[in-house]
């Protein structure tokens, strides 16, 4: 803890103006991606800016770009524009489609739903985006719901549960590579802390689907016709992240890769790889800027005495690593409530998780998964956040009536639960 910065509450005044907006907007409109979040980061700033009269406006403007060009920060926004051309050049070569066809080509009936949650799992820890997963899989999952007789919300609820299997894993998901930048982690060791505790969930989820759909047994009518070339893409990004090869040369390989497939089997052409590439950094401007604004904001609370108070009050609270752990847990869970994006509440919840693992000896694989798997767990199941919402959209249903059938967010609380709570897993690698 700071031994300079006293803690102080009113310095978190700019946190609350950030989340307050973000809510307010969403009540008023009934829609809570209506206001742009670089808005609601906005005003937080400036009323962080006025604060503290003590200090000078230059020198809070130096504060907010120290912390705004922080070098994880950079390297963050790297990784995530790399991430979002690799996406758009797997989608143009026709990768997203040719994976889906190739799983319910091989699925019989009774297993259209657990096929429906596993391609899900693959398609999302292959592009690291859970809506993006939903917008490629709501259709056929309602097409496959209409023609078996199954619930369209239990078809809906598998689609969900995939694709936040895949955001809470995938090495090119955004929430991971916020969760691995903020702790210092490397990206092999949080996907192995991470896939050991979500395993269970994952088994079990398919488990309870099967029982679930276990008397269908009728067949999609129409062919899903695919090549498997198109695959390879994913399949290559997906082997060397857990080979442990540094996530930069994964990006850069996985998009040559695929614009090598798409190149060659005529697919696209030079200039069409080139858009594609324009349009995957496109995709991620918004959320480069978001982390970049939010690293600055963050740093002013800091200065402020925010974080400190933050720390003295987890800190009345907490005698070892198992209560550091739980506090990491409900903070980003509260955060991710509150906002109903696990981006963002991995990034604003993340500079404090980092310095309640120093404080308690957490290792920083470890508090990343635990900010990783919350953050996913209470996204999946919030009916106003953005996947249920969408999948709901698709099918016409409720979005409440998906989120008792999203098995799997479900499970991967419990999950992470049971992890804390037991301690596991357990590595016999020491904290550095």
């Amino acid at each position: 803890m700071s031994e300079q910065t006293k803690g102080n509450p009113l310095a978190l005044i700019p946190f609350g103006v950030f989340i307050i907006l973000f809510i307010g907007s969403g009540i008023v409109t009934g829609d809570f991606y209506k206001l742009p979040v670089l808005v609601a980061i906005f005003a937080a700033i400036l009323v962080a800016l006025l604060m503290n009269r003590k200090t000078d406006f230059q020198t809070k403007l130096q504060q907010l770009t120290k912390g705004s060009g922080d070098p994880n920060i950079m390297l963050m926004v790297i990784i995530f524009l790399l991430a979002g051309a690799f996406t758009s050049v797997a989608e143009g070569v026709g990768a997203v489609e040719s994976t889906v066809n190739l799983g319910l080509s091989v699925l019989p009936g009774n297993l259209l739903i657990v096929g429906l949650f596993v391609i899900a799992c693959f398609i999302s820890i292959s592009m690291g985006t859970s809506v993006g997963t939903i917008v490629a899989l709501a259709p056929i999952g309602a097409g496959i719901a209409d023609e078996t007789g199954i619930a369209v919300a239990l078809a809906m609820g598998a689609i969900v549960s995939g694709a936040m299997f895949g955001d809470n894993l995938s090495i090119i998901s955004d929430t991971t590579i916020a969760a691995v930048r903020t702790q210092g982690a490397e990206m092999k060791d949080k996907f192995k802390a991470n896939f050991f505790i979500v395993l269970p969930a994952a088994i079990l989820t398919a488990i309870i689907f099967g029982f679930i759909t276990a008397d269908a047994s009728q067949t999609m009518q129409e062919e899903h016709p695919f090549e498997l070339v198109k695959v390879l893409p994913y399949l290559g990004v997906l082997i060397f992240a857990i080979l442990g090869f540094n996530v930069i040369f994964v990006l850069m390989g996985g998009i040559v890769f695929a614009g090598v497939i798409g190149l060659s089997i005529n697919e696209i052409t030079f200039m069409d790889f080139i858009n594609q590439l324009g349009s995957g950094f496109e995709s991620m401007q918004n959320l480069s800027l978001l982390v970049i604004l939010l690293g600055g904001l963050v740093e002013l609370i800091r200065q402020n005495g925010g974080i400190d108070f933050l720390l003295q009050a987890i800190h009345k609270r907490t005698n070892d690593s198992r209560g550091g752990e739980w506090s990491i847990a409900g903070l980003v869970s509260a955060v991710n409530f509150s906002t109903a994006n696990n981006t963002i509440s991995i990034i604003t919840a993340g500079p404090l998780a980092k310095q309640i693992s120093e404080q308690y000896d957490i290792e920083e694989r470890r508090s990343a998964s635990l900010l990783d798997i919350f953050s996913s767990s209470v996204q999946g199941l919030l009916p106003y956040g953005a996947q249920i919402l969408s999948v709901a959209a698709v099918a016409g249903v409720s979005p409440v009536a998906i989120v008792p059938f999203s098995f799997y967010p479900i499970l991967l609380a419990v999950s992470g639960l049971l992890a804390i709570a037991f301690r596991f897993p357990k590595f016999t690698t020491a904290k550095k």
